[in-house]
C-alpha cells in the first residue's frame, strides 16, 4: 500500500533535471515547442528515464508567484510520468511564459498535453 509519503516522493531527483549544465545542455541541442502558456525543449539524455525540469523566470513576478508556477508544473508532470505519458531516455525543460502566471489548472495541463503530443518522440 503507497502511503503519502511515496507518492510525494515519486518525482526524486532522478526525474529531475537538477545541474546547471543540464539545462545548458538541452538548451543549446535541443528541439523547442510552444504554445501561449509554455516552451518546451527536448533531447535524449541516454538514460532509461526522462528527466524534467523548469524554468521560470523572473518576470513571472516574485518569489511566491516562481515557486506557485513551479509547483503546478511539477505536479502536472508527476502526473504524467506515474502515467507513463513520457518515453524513458528524454531530458525536458518545460519554460513558463507570462500567461502561466494567470492560467488554470486546467489550461495549463491542456498546454503540457498540447506540447507532449506536437513533440516527435512521442510518435516514436
Amino acid at each position: 500500500m503507497a502511503t503519502a509519503l511515496d507518492e510525494r516522493a515519486f518525482m526524486q531527483r532522478a526525474f529531475r533535471l537538477r545541474d546547471n549544465d543540464d539545462f545548458q545542455r538541452v538548451h543549446r541541442a535541443g528541439q523547442r515547442l510552444a504554445n501561449h502558456h509554455l516552451v518546451l525543449v527536448h533531447l535524449p539524455n541516454g538514460q532509461a528515464t526522462s528527466r524534467v525540469g523548469f524554468a521560470v523566470g523572473k518576470k513571472l513576478g516574485g518569489a511566491v508567484v516562481r515557486n506557485r508556477v513551479k509547483r503546478r508544473l511539477r505536479a502536472l508532470m508527476e502526473a504524467r510520468l506515474r502515467n507513463d505519458a513520457l518515453p524513458g531516455g528524454m531530458d525536458l525543460v518545460i519554460i513558463a511564459r507570462q500567461p502561466t502566471v494567470e492560467a488554470t489548472f486546467a489550461q495549463l495541463s491542456e498546454a503540457i498535453d498540447d506540447l507532449l503530443r506536437r513533440a516527435q518522440w512521442r510518435e516514436r
